[in-house]
């Protein structure tokens, strides 16, 4: 079944094994495909964006790509593997407000803001380009079409933050987690890596409970309720959707807000 209401036809895909080691090969085909999702980009522009100046680097689990205060040249887009944005309290808690998949421009907004107000790590080892941002900035001028996608991309990373707020602030424990399970599920298959029926959570449970305002042992309750629902089916980190209208339900779930059909 499909989230989106679009046809999908990649394989199921898992994160273990999936994008690690080819997405080197490939530059910044991951960013080309995702402007391509998001508006009209033509075959020429697809080869401005593949020609942009870009240093790719593979990082492991757990790097900070983005450091709260610190000045910003350079835009990062996640070529392969996981990553999150957080912003830590004055104690010393985190609270993640975003996971980002391969393709995602993770600070799209420095092209106009100088420093960075929040921090972006890797969540699994990944593979990242840098590109300068003066770079970004002349692609978006000389093209329209790459400006609207850009400018969509941004739009939609608001949208998604809205509804995270939501989530954190009005919604119980177990239906957060759902919900959480749910819209990685549908942008995953948006992004084209296969059925959200089955798929690996690149994120720990601690990463779930820094995103959902719960504590670790509470997420572990709430997956655990997930399951004796019939709702999903997990094997570690593998997690089988068993019933998408429960499931659904249950999260208060409408993909709308991601603006991916």
């Amino acid at each position: 079944m499909s989230l989106l209401r679009r046809d999908v036809s990649v394989d199921h895909w898992h994160a273990s094994e999936g994008l690690m080691g080819v997405v080197e090969l490939e530059g910044l085909n991951p960013l080309a495909r995702k402007l391509q999702r998001l508006g009209t980009v033509s075959d020429e522009d697809v080869q401005y964006v593949l020609a942009l100046p870009c240093s790719v680097k593979t990082v492991q689990a757990g790097h900070y790509l983005v450091r709260d205060g610190r000045p910003a040249t350079e835009c990062c887009v996640l070529l392969s593997g996981f990553a999150c944005r957080h912003k830590l309290a004055a104690n010393g808690a985190r609270q993640i407000v975003s996971f980002h998949l391969p393709g995602d421009m993770l600070d799209l907004q420095h092209l106009l803001l100088a420093l960075a107000d929040h921090n972006v790590q890797t969540i699994t080892e990944a593979v990242v380009g840098w590109i300068p941002k003066g770079a970004i900035r002349e692609l978006a001028a000389r093209s329209r079409a790459i400006n609207d996608a850009l400018w969509r991309d941004t739009l939609i990373d608001a949208s998604i933050f809205r509804e995270w707020v939501l989530n954190v602030g009005r919604r119980d424990a177990k239906t957060r987690v759902a919900h959480m399970l749910c819209e990685f599920a549908a942008r995953c298959e948006a992004a084209g890596f296969g059925s959200p029926s089955a798929f690996e959570l690149p994120m720990t449970q601690e990463q779930i409970a820094d995103a959902t305002g719960l504590t670790s042992v509470h997420v572990n309750r709430m997956l655990r309720a997930l399951e004796s629902q019939g709702a999903i089916a997990r094997d570690r980190r593998h997690i089988r959707i068993a019933d998408w209208p429960r499931m659904r339900a249950i999260a208060d779930f409408d993909a709308a807000y991601l603006h991916a059909a």
